[in-house]
């Protein structure tokens, strides 16, 4: 004898079949939507790469990596800046750390390929975008970023979501909504000195600078210099409205160091180290000489420009491109240590 079923029993019956169907329906519209998102880019943090990292060896133990030497765009990736890192008994020092989470996790790539090692530390020279966004990689694998104090009241101001901003229009797909700012673990005041499998670090406070949180990391025992944007190999600097005074002070700590290598912040490394140092220090030097010998003369710019002796340097690579804003901007600067002075 079959057993009649209640009402609602039916109707669970009945509906079962259909709303199997509709969750399967929906099931398979995420899992499409998921992989067409995914294939933009907008399901995962960052789109992979495709210019090559080759990690260049310039001694024992340190390595870096070189950009385009052009300006950050989508034909590089965003791929423009230096970055480099020092391979120690004790885990990894990477100095900076590219312009993309993605760049970012491909250097972290390139490292794991060369050592077991883990990333112990990540030096930020300054934060500006093309040298810091891929910190997101390496923050995710348990580094820890090191920085300037001076970097947090930049961090602080509306700059870096406005140029976040900026790059993720201009470098979408690989910074995206799934970027973000990653702020320093540990700040510094000054110079600093640490250890870490054997291997000494020298941190030198530049800034103001070419930012006001610059850094410089030397390499006593490989004699080799992480230099930012603040050296760069036999050429004159864009100075821009640094405080040449600070940048100068920092120098002459280096020049007493002699490293032989300078791995700048863009373009190839050097191999005269000492010598390209001792360029950009004696370049300020004269910078200063000129532009406040018209300030003590009371000359307008344009004066104190026409007067003064470029011969030395007229030669070098950028000085068409750089002298004059240089020039102008010391001048201003010279002007405001004059009416500072008692």
């Amino acid at each position: 004898m079959m057993l009649a079923r209640k009402p609602d029993e039916l109707s669970a019956c009945y509906h079962r079949p259909v709303l199997s169907r509709a969750l399967w329906l929906v099931w398979l519209w995420v899992a499409l939507m998921f992989g067409v998102f995914a294939g933009h880019g907008w399901a995962r943090e960052f789109e992979p790469v495709s210019v090559r990292l080759e990690p260049v060896q310039v001694s024992p133990r340190v390595w870096y990596v070189m950009g385009d030497t052009g300006p950050v765009s989508v034909a590089n990736e965003g791929f423009n800046s230096n970055a480099g890192f020092v391979i120690t008994d004790e885990g990894i020092v990477v100095f900076d750390a590219l312009g993309s989470p993605a760049l970012g996790a491909v250097l972290l790539q390139r490292i794991q390929q060369l050592t077991a090692q883990p990333v112990r530390r990540v030096i930020v020279s300054h934060y500006h975008a093309d040298h810091f966004y891929g910190l997101q990689a390496f923050k995710a694998q348990g580094a820890e970023i090191w920085a300037h104090r001076r970097a947090l009241e930049y961090l602080a101001s509306d700059a870096p979501r406005l140029r976040l901003d900026e790059r993720r229009q201009s470098l979408f797909p690989w910074v995206n909504e799934f970027t973000r700012i990653v702020p320093p673990d540990v700040v510094i005041d000054s110079d600093r000195e640490f250890m870490l499998g054997g291997v000494r670090f020298q941190l030198f406070s530049a800034g103001p600078a070419h930012t006001p949180e610059d850094l410089m990391m030397l390499v006593p025992d490989e004699k080799v210099l992480f230099a930012g944007d603040l050296i760069f190999a036999g050429r004159v600097p864009f100075v821009g409205d640094a405080d040449s005074r600070a940048w100068l002070g920092a120098l002459d700590r280096l020049v007493e160091q002699a490293p032989s290598i300078v791995v700048t912040g863009h373009g190839p490394h050097s191999q005269s180290g000492l010598n390209d140092v001792t360029l950009t220090r004696d370049y300020l030097r004269h910078l200063r000489a000129e532009m406040g010998r018209g300030v003590e003369q009371m000359l307008t710019f344009e004066e104190a420009y026409a007067a003064a002796d470029w011969s030395r340097f007229r030669h070098l690579p950028a000085f068409s491109a750089a002298n004059r804003g240089n020039a102008f901007n010391t001048f201003i600067l010279m002007e405001r240590e004059a009416l500072s002075r008692p």
